[in-house]
């Protein structure tokens, strides 16, 4: 499976947990479309970022316990024969960008899996697409969101592998992406995002373990050990060590990245299960943390994905 893959199948258990409030999340999430068929995050225009973890929601929720056999173009033309959203306006709308010139890397790396998401793209756009990807390329052979970089970011990497595999393309150099993540690795054994940065966080040392664990089936201990070190009494995961409280972000992705490395406990998987649902707002979609109040598409996908994570242990 891509990268892409693995987490929509993460986040494709999360209805067992949520019950009848499944319903209330996937309206919330159907709400965020425009009507150029795009999603909108916090403001009230479309934006690919927010269309990516729209879409994947609705798959994930649309896909119930089929997994393993509901491939996400599936799932998309399943979901827009009994839903108000629709596949073809999502189309018509990434098709406006066209090969995604003139947008930068975070959008060029949600477009690609915008349309994995939808079916998929003709390959002479996707291979254009993937040209503008590589030209984010960083000089010590990852990837970073500024042009002509001498380093890559541990987000960086995992933003680009993932859209790599999602385009098709075959010839990615790993070995380069390794490299590029072992020299963002701290003494703590978190990683930082980029060289400059000399605290670890949860998020950079979640993509890192994530791509690690993708490409070898493993991460190192260290790595794990200090995911498992940020986790909180009361549920979920602090960003930091210093970190007031933990949030969702870096709670999903730290329980993404530790699945099958290491088992949690019941009465942690069931606190975070608490302090995840705690963050639902009234109209079903999440906030990141106990201090935000407004939901976005974003951390309810985020949401959705630690809900998967956390399904087979309750």
């Amino acid at each position: 499976m891509t990268l892409r893959q693995e987490m929509l199948a993460a986040a494709g258990r999360a209805p067992r947990l949520l019950g009848d409030s499944r319903r209330a999340v996937a309206a919330f999430l159907r709400a965020q479309q425009n009507a150029d068929g795009g999603f909108r995050g916090r403001g009230e225009a479309s934006d690919l970022y927010y269309t990516v973890f729209a879409i994947e929601g609705l798959i994930a929720l649309g896909q119930g316990k089929d997994t393993r056999s509901l491939l996400p173009s599936t799932a998309l033309r399943v979901l827009s024969t009994k839903d108000s959203w629709c596949l073809f306006p999502i189309r018509r709308y990434l098709a406006s960008f066209g090969d995604g010139a003139g947008i930068d890397f975070v959008h060029l790396a949600c477009l690609a899996r915008c349309w994995a998401d939808a079916g998929g793209l003709p390959p002479e756009t996707g291979a254009a697409l993937a040209g503008r990807i590589e030209g984010y390329r960083s000089a010590d052979g990852g990837y970073s969101p500024n042009p002509g970089a001498e380093h890559g970011t541990a987000y960086g990497c995992f933003l680009a592998l993932g859209a790599l595999e999602d385009l098709g393309m075959q010839e990615i150099d790993l070995g380069a992406i390794r490299r590029c993540l072992f020299a963002l690795q701290r003494d703590d054994g978190g990683y930082a995002n980029e060289r400059a940065l000399k605290a670890s966080t949860t998020p950079a040392t979640a993509a890192a373990v994530s791509v690690a664990k993708h490409l070898t089936g493993t991460a190192d201990k260290a790595a794990v050990g200090f995911l498992l070190a940020r986790a909180a009494a009361e549920g979920g995961f602090f960003a930091t060590a210093s970190a007031p409280f933990p949030d969702l972000l870096s709670t999903a992705t730290a329980l993404h990245a530790l699945a099958g490395l290491t088992r949690h406990s019941r009465d942690f998987a069931q606190a975070c299960v608490q302090f995840v649902e705690g963050l639902r707002a009234d109209g079903g979609g999440y906030r990141g943390a106990w201090l935000d109040e407004e939901p976005d598409a974003e951390y309810t996908f985020y949401a959705l994905l630690a809900l998967g994570h956390l399904s087979p242990l309750l």
